[in-house]
């Protein structure tokens, strides 16, 4: 290993060291290797990208039940220096929503018929929500770098052998890092934007059976647009399973919701029952 890469590894192991976290309410420890005003800087500017290049809806039902989910979630969720943005882009056939670092979140008018009413779409921008108070964003890309720095190792330490014999070790290298490293843990990610946003969304007045319904609805869209990736290639888990995890998490839901701190149910949210 040459004194350039020996040094490399020096510096990542003291920065992996210091650059542990502890996400809220799950308590797993993480590790972070970029800064929150990194990740918040980096959101920002993909996200003035993302609304130069999409269209914005303006619909006269949902844009404003954006506002409002977004504002009532938002004011519980533990980011500290957050920017919180709510955007509904025009684009029937994209099912999916999103946030980027710092609390840039969009919400794609295609998941709109999943979402079906103020429940469904609090379920989605309190899973968002989650994404960015774990700080998902910054911990996957510090996963990058650390399967970068395994790659730069073994790069090196293959130096004698042939070239073929060394593509054939990196080819191997890069699927193992994906199948067995980056993708367990986007879908560990997305189970735990679920936790978080469940007890989010009850936080802030919306019932979190809603969001048992809601993946119920997203399990049936599925069924009718099958992804035949297997499992263990998926970034996120089979609706089945998230539901499951849901529904175990329903008391203490039920629980935040029916003693919110310091919140009340917005008018047109489910009644509590």
């Amino acid at each position: 290993m040459t004194r350039n890469n020996l040094t490399f590894v020096a510096l990542l192991a003291a920065v992996v060291l210091t650059g542990c976290s502890t996400v809220p309410i799950t308590g797993r420890s993480q590790l972070l290797l970029i800064s929150s005003q990194q990740e918040v800087a980096l959101g920002m500017t993909e996200f003035e990208k993302i609304k130069k290049q999409s269209r914005i809806s303006h619909d006269p039902t949902w844009a404003p039940m954006l506002q409002r989910i977004g504002s009532r979630i938002s004011a519980i969720a533990p980011l500290p220096n957050a920017q919180w943005e709510f955007v509904l882009l025009d684009d029937p056939k994209t099912v999916n929503a999103f946030c980027l670092p710092g609390g840039k979140v969009s919400v794609y008018t295609g998941i709109l018929g999943i979402a079906k009413d103020e429940g469904g779409l609090a379920t989605i921008v309190g899973h968002e929500i989650a994404h960015a108070v774990a700080r998902h964003g910054s911990e996957r890309m510090s996963h990058g770098i650390l399967v970068q720095a395994g790659g730069v190792v073994l790069d090196t330490a293959m130096q004698s052998r042939t070239e073929a014999n060394r593509q054939a070790f990196m080819t191997a290298y890069g699927l193992a890092s994906q199948v067995g490293f980056l993708l367990p843990y986007s879908r560990k990610q997305e189970y735990e934007a679920d936790h978080l946003g469940v007890i989010y969304m009850a936080r802030a007045g919306y019932d979190p059976r809603a969001a048992v319904e809601l993946w119920q609805r997203f399990a049936a869209y599925s069924k009718q647009h099958p992804n035949n990736t297997p499992s263990f290639l998926r970034t996120h888990p089979v609706d089945e399973a998230r539901i499951a995890q849901i529904q175990k998490l329903m008391p203490a839901a039920l629980k935040e919701y029916n003693n919110p701190p310091g919140a009340t149910a917005p008018a047109s949210a489910p009644a509590r029952r």
